[in-house]
């Protein structure tokens, strides 16, 4: 046989060779990309449920910032070759228009997951229905404890501290800062200050007992100033504040013209010194006592720092018109949505919303820019609480500053 057709047969078997395996890597590579719904190899949808208007309306730059952080996203190629499609629609603060909105998002919009809906009473309304269609309700914007419950809503993960976990640091705080307190509380009369009292007690254990007096108010009240009067007739030389903002602004007040000076201890949701410390005086707020997680990026010990080094090249170059580069709600936004792309990249080619979810409670030691020195978030399969740690802040001049190191909400550590 001619040499020439020896080697043609051998060049044409090593050819067919090359394209068989070409071919079945292909398809192995095609086999392991799985998707469902809101996923393909282009694209995945993302949808998000926020108030831009109605009552809580100063929320909406929160939906704002997410939307510019994903552009940014998008602009540097995407997660792992795939263009982010943020969803975002309006609910008012309103239940039922988030239950609305919802099924709109998984419905008729089929987006992968639901990201950073915010709002306890918003996300409580819809968490059901999430869950009885197996949609990720990932990252809420909520600080209740109920988000944490993988046994019973094995989609729905919270992303900030509880509002147990506070009360679990204060009262670490105060057991080891002054032992023989007298504590008093005043907390709102719903589950929002019921999970902060609950978190309290929790950490003072056997020594609950500290607390000399405690009195709740409803939010209708006008004032809060016979509670305060209570309190400080119980003899309390600690003050513990759960309450939403303009009582909070009340009680500063309240308690510099009752000449009560105890230590004074103010729930995170109210640390705003616009809305708060301003309108108490700032005069009456010095030396008060709080928790926080998020740095803020006017704050000069942040010059240098680089996450907000990469925060501030994000702001410049991608946020809303109007945006406050100083609003806490903007930090915030910046590294949940930066925690979501992180979940997202873990996922790799498994866009399914199993892996969505088998990834979110998959993090381990993961620190977005924003996010306070020390502070980590790590989840697993029983613990969908990625933050469990504050760093206590004191007010001095017209800012907030941190003493001591983080503490965490582990009651064991």
């Amino acid at each position: 046989m001619p040499l020439a057709t020896i080697e043609g047969r051998s060049s044409g078997l090593r050819f067919a060779a090359a394209i068989a395996i070409i071919v079945a890597s292909s398809s192995i590579a095609v086999a392991q990309k799985k998707y469902d719904a809101g996923a393909s190899d282009t694209e995945i949808k993302i949808g998000n449920i926020m108030p831009y208007s109605g009552p809580a309306s100063a929320y909406g730059v929160m939906g704002k910032t997410e939307a510019a952080y994903f552009d940014k996203i998008n602009a540097e190629g995407g997660v792992n070759g795939r263009i982010i499609k943020f969803i975002s629609y309006d609910d008012s603060y309103s239940p039922p228009k988030a239950v609305e909105q919802a099924r709109k998002l998984v419905e008729s919009d089929e987006v992968l997951l639901v990201f950073g809906p915010l709002g306890t009473s918003s996300n409580s309304a819809i968490q059901k229905y999430l869950n009885g269609k197996k949609v990720p309700q990932l990252f809420v914007s909520s600080g209740a404890s109920k988000w944490n419950d993988p046994q019973h809503f094995p989609w729905t993960m919270g992303w900030q501290p509880s509002y147990q976990s506070e009360g679990r640091v204060f009262a670490k705080y105060v057991l080891k800062e002054k032992p023989g307190a007298r504590i008093g509380v005043l907390y709102q009369n719903d589950d929002f200050g019921k999970e902060y009292l609950k978190g309290l007690k929790d950490g003072l254990g056997a020594k609950a007992h500290m607390i000399a007096a405690e009195e709740s108010y409803d939010a209708a009240e006008p004032t809060i100033d016979s509670h305060l009067a209570k309190l400080k007739a119980s003899g309390a030389d600690v003050f513990i504040s759960f309450t939403t903002p303009k009582f909070a602004a009340q009680a500063i007040k309240k308690i510099a013209e009752l000449e009560w000076r105890p230590i004074q201890l103010l729930a995170g949701v109210s640390v705003s010194v616009g809305a708060v410390i301003k309108p108490a005086g700032f005069e009456n707020a010095q030396g008060i006592l709080s928790v926080g997680y998020i740095k803020d990026p006017s704050d000069p010990r942040w010059e240098n720092d680089s996450g907000i080094k990469k925060f501030n090249a994000f702001f410049e170059k991608y946020a809303p018109p109007g945006t406050n580069r100083n609003d806490g709600f903007v930090a915030y936004s910046y590294s949940v949505a930066q925690t979501l792309v992180k979940v997202l990249e873990m996922c790799g080619d498994d866009l399914t919303r199993d892996n969505v979810m088998r990834q979110a409670a998959n993090l381990k030691g993961f620190v977005p820019d924003t996010v306070l020195p020390g502070i980590t978030l790590n989840t697993s399969p029983t613990d969908f609480a990625p933050m469990k740690q504050l760093q206590v802040w004191r007010f001095k001049g017209e800012t907030w500053e941190p003493i001591g190191g983080v503490i965490s909400a582990d009651l064991s550590e």
